[in-house]
């Protein structure tokens, strides 16, 4: 490995870090990480960073431009993914253009822009113009940062991640249904910010019924960033009472039904200001995943954190669907027969080496984390 090549990976994984801290934040946009660096007799120096904000505007590129100023110019531009080279109606200005204009001599990218549509222009219009252009540094963790919107272009669905939280003997619930306390204080704050570096969070409407949650983001000075709740209801079961209905005008609240839901049931949600979407039922008249996400996907959604109970997981693993699994396990016990948190099937995905890998695992509080990536 060269100077330049270490420089440029150390560079771009501050690039990326930065990058994600918008995650969740950027609507139908990728959340992208720039940073602008010059050289100085002492090396290298960060002048400027930037990411997509909140709504996908300015994006990453033009935010850090745009806190560099001047001082731009015949400098180094890292960027996780390619620079866009289209005109839209909300951005008269592409990246490419505001790189070009800046006077970068050279521009280090990450990845390619995933639509086949454009992929690769915008590199050719800054070689064009006489940048310097390197590409493919750090690729791999680019492709995991920006997978959500990745599987949107290329699949027309999100990335969804499940999550699930079990006591010591496998549980996450009891039998007798309600809520039970699991994870300890540290694990459930590091849960709201997953909660909030996604766009949706999804639950099942048994674990509705069962727990009657809100599904918020509780950190303190984060409630904005309260993704949109989604409830996966086949047969319009969600009761207008219920704290998600009631807070619906705070945060967003879409239902996905079957097409053969109650429309009484659905005029009764509407009027209380939940969105309710209807997708095909298969034969034993559950939702079909699949459907549901890919109209979560034409919607703009790019990452989806589904809380939706043991059942829910197991069917979105089962159907190819479950891109990330989150397993937090407590050393408490239930002590007693419950609902087992991750299901004969879940876990013989989770041990098939051609299908996941242990991403990560370690302790957050007392409870062990242990994150798994899908393969195939």
């Amino acid at each position: 490995m060269t100077e330049q090549s270490a420089l440029d990976r150390a560079f771009m994984q501050q690039t990326l870090a930065y990058g994600a801290r918008g995650l969740g934040t950027t609507g139908t946009n990728p959340c992208v990480g720039a940073l602008i660096t010059q050289d100085t007799p002492d090396g290298p120096v960060v002048i400027a960073r930037g990411h997509t904000q909140i709504g996908g505007r300015p994006h990453g590129e033009a935010h850090a431009f745009d806190r560099a100023g001047a001082a731009a110019t015949g400098g180094t531009l890292y960027v996780t993914l390619e620079p866009c080279s289209h005109r839209t109606i909300r951005a008269a200005t592409p990246c490419v253009e505001r790189t070009i204009r800046a006077g970068v001599r050279r521009v280090v990218v990450a990845m390619a822009d995933p639509n086949p549509r454009f992929r690769g222009l915008g590199f050719a219009l800054l070689r064009s113009a006489g940048i310097s252009v390197t590409t493919g540094v750090l690729e791999d963790e680019a492709r995991h940062s920006h997978r959500g919107y990745v599987l949107r272009i290329t699949e027309g669905r999100p990335m969804v991640t499940f999550k699930v939280a079990r006591t010591a003997d496998g549980y996450a619930g009891s039998a007798a249904g309600g809520p039970i306390a699991v994870s300890c204080q540290a694990a459930n704050g590091w849960v709201h910010l997953q909660r909030a570096h996604h766009d949706v969070i999804m639950l099942g409407i048994g674990s509705v019924l069962a727990d009657n949650p809100m599904l918020t983001v509780r950190l303190p000075g984060m409630a904005h960033r309260s993704p949109i709740r989604v409830i996966l209801d086949s047969h319009l079961r969600l009761p207008p009472g219920s704290r998600l209905v009631q807070s619906a005008g705070e945060v967003p609240v879409w239902v996905i039904a079957a097409e053969t839901a109650p429309v009484a049931n659905e005029a009764e949600l509407v009027a209380a200001g939940v969105e309710v979407m209807r997708v095909s039922a298969g034969p034993d008249g559950h939702l079909d995943l699949r459907e549901a996400l890919q109209l979560l996907g034409a919607r703009g959604i790019n990452r989806v954190f589904s809380e939706g109970g043991p059942t829910i997981g197991e069917k979105l693993a089962l159907a190819g669907l479950t891109d990330e699994v989150i397993v937090s396990t407590s050393p408490r016990t239930l002590g007693s027969p419950g609902i087992v948190a991750v299901r004969p099937a879940l876990a013989g995905l989770l041990a098939d080496p051609d299908l996941y890998r242990l991403a990560e695992s370690g302790l957050i509080g007392h409870d062990r984390f242990e994150r798994y990536e899908r393969i195939a």
